[in-house]
Order: structure tokens, then C-alpha cells, then sequence
């Protein structure tokens, strides 16, 4: 009895990832629900979440349904359509994030959602009915994907059985519920391991031209280059020195791979900005004296513009 009380409390004291679940790209545009933009002369298909959630009943009982699964299993959740709503606000009160000289820094809708909803995993949901004369059978596919890097963690896929019921939430819980268990383990084996190397991020430094500090990424303090000291400052704060130097030049370094602690000293979720802002706070000391702008996008890559505030 003793063992079992002492297993139940470490089991509530292991963190578990905050989740937040998407109708996937695929659902969207297949349901007609997105916008073309001209990205560099090529017409691109962008989710339209709003319009979607809006519009779709169904889609709104399946994301409920996939919501109540995980929290029956105790997985703090973000919602979809409440961070919409304040991307929405924050666009109000401030549309664009520019320098002072009027340098932009583009962020898609998805950036935006991670940014401000703040989840550790995105579920992106897609699913297909299926008719069998009076029955029916739903096909999905529910796939885990890092918040910070986009890569996929786990997937899971399958069709129900046969069912007189032609709602969305039923058939769905009733095609995946045999399956979440080994999904959720997945799920909780990638956070453990992030936990244990840190969380992996993109930093990207970069220098504006002729800016009023004069200094580029070759600039020297005694006996070293600028480029040099900031690396060796990512040896020292990276969780075990691990990052990749991509490209380094006079004007830029992309710093890939980077793997950050997962909570600050006061046990507040670190992302990219946030550990970019170190850098930051480390240039504005002497012997630097280097102005600097942390310009985010996405929880999972920071951009640093050194010679401008």
C-alpha cells in the first residue's frame, strides 16, 4: 500500500508536455479552407484556422474530442480557437514588428500560434468519412510534431470499425482510443528526453548595414573576432555544447541544432527569445557595449540584428 502511494505521487510529479491540436494542412485545404499568397512569385495554399473552426461543426467536435482524450489523461491543453482570437487582438494593437529603421521580421500564422500559445507539442488532425450504405467508418491521422522545430514525434493512424453513428466525435474516439496509450508513451518519451538534452531551437545572428555602432561580425576586442566570442558564448549556455554553426560570415552567423535548458532559474518555459535575450543581455556589458534587437518568430527561432536596438 505504502509502495503504491509513494509510485502515485512521483507519477503527479512528472511534468507533462502542454499540447494544442490543429486540423492538419491537408484537412484545411481539402475542406477549402485556406488563402493563396504570393510567396516570391510562387502562389501558396495557407491554413485558414479561423474560417475553419467558423464554418465546420464537425471540426470543432473532433478538436473537443481529441481534447477530452488527453485530458482525461491529465495533458494541460491550449486552445485553438481562443488563441486565434488573441493573435487577433495582438494584430490590433500591433500589426507589425519592425526595427526603428523600419527592418521587418515576418512571422506565418503557425509561428504566431506557437508563439503565443506557448504548447511543447502540436497535434495536427486529419480525418476522412467514410459511407457503408447505413453505416459509416472515419479514417484519421493524428500526428505529434515539436512545437519549437516542427519535426514530427509520433504519428498514428488506422479506421474504425463500422457504426450506425454518423457523428464525428464518436467515430473518432472510437477509431483512436485503442491506440492512445502507446501514442501518449510516445509522447512523453520525447519531452523526458528534451528535459534531459534540452530543447532545440534556431539562432540567427545578424548584422544591419552601416549601422551606427560600426560593427560587424569580424570587429575585434583584443585578441578576438566578434563571431568567435559569440560562439564561445553558445559553449557555455547551451545544455552539453550542443548547437551547429551553419553559416558564419561577416554579417550573419545560424546557429542550428541549439539546444537551450527547458525552464529558466524561476521555472518559466525557455524559448528562443528568451535565450536569445541572454546573448543580448551579454553584449550590452563591457567590453561590448553592443546595441542589439531580439526579434522572434515562433517559439522555436530568434533572430538577434547586433548594431541597432
Amino acid at each position: 500500500m505504502v509502495a503504491l502511494c509513494v509510485a502515485t505521487a512521483v507519477s503527479a510529479q512528472i511534468k507533462k508536455p502542454e499540447l494544442m491540436v490543429f486540423p492538419s494542412e491537408n484537412w484545411c485545404i481539402n475542406n477549402g479552407y485556406y488563402t493563396e499568397v504570393t510567396n516570391l512569385d510562387y502562389q501558396q495554399k495557407v491554413p485558414a484556422y479561423r474560417e475553419a473552426l467558423q464554418q465546420n461543426t464537425q471540426l470543432k467536435m473532433a478538436i473537443a474530442k481529441i481534447n477530452d482524450l488527453f485530458a482525461a489523461r491529465q495533458f494541460p491543453l491550449e486552445d485553438l480557437e481562443q488563441t486565434l482570437k488573441n493573435i487577433e487582438q495582438e494584430r490590433a494593437e500591433d500589426n507589425l514588428t519592425t526595427s526603428k529603421n523600419g527592418n521587418e521580421l515576418a512571422e506565418t500564422l503557425l509561428d504566431q500560434l506557437s508563439r503565443v500559445a506557448k504548447a511543447d507539442i502540436i497535434l495536427e488532425l486529419t480525418w476522412e468519412l467514410n459511407d457503408l450504405g447505413p453505416k459509416h467508418s472515419l479514417t484519421y491521422i493524428l500526428e505529434a510534431k515539436d512545437a519549437y522545430t516542427a519535426k514530427s514525434i509520433a504519428a498514428v493512424s488506422g479506421t474504425g470499425a463500422p457504426s450506425m453513428s454518423a457523428d464525428v466525435a464518436t467515430l473518432l474516439e472510437e477509431a483512436i482510443v485503442a491506440n492512445m496509450d502507446n501514442f501518449q508513451n510516445r509522447l512523453m518519451d520525447h519531452f523526458a528526453e528534451m528535459q534531459e538534452m534540452g530543447r532545440e531551437v534556431r539562432i540567427d545572428i545578424k548584422v544591419f548595414a552601416d549601422n551606427a555602432a560600426g560593427i560587424d561580425l569580424e570587429t575585434e576586442y583584443g585578441e578576438d573576432e566578434l563571431g568567435d566570442i559569440i560562439q564561445r558564448w553558445m559553449v557555455q549556455n547551451t545544455v552539453n555544447q550542443r548547437f551547429s554553426l551553419k553559416a558564419a560570415s561577416e554579417t550573419h552567423m545560424d546557429f542550428t541544432q541549439v539546444r537551450i535548458p527547458c525552464y529558466d532559474d524561476y521555472g518559466i518555459a525557455m524559448d528562443a527569445a528568451a535565450f536569445a535575450k541572454k546573448l543580448q543581455k551579454a553584449l550590452k556589458k563591457e567590453p561590448f557595449k553592443i546595441p542589439a534587437k531580439v526579434m522572434m518568430k515562433g517559439l522555436g527561432r530568434a533572430v538577434i540584428i547586433l548594431g541597432e536596438k
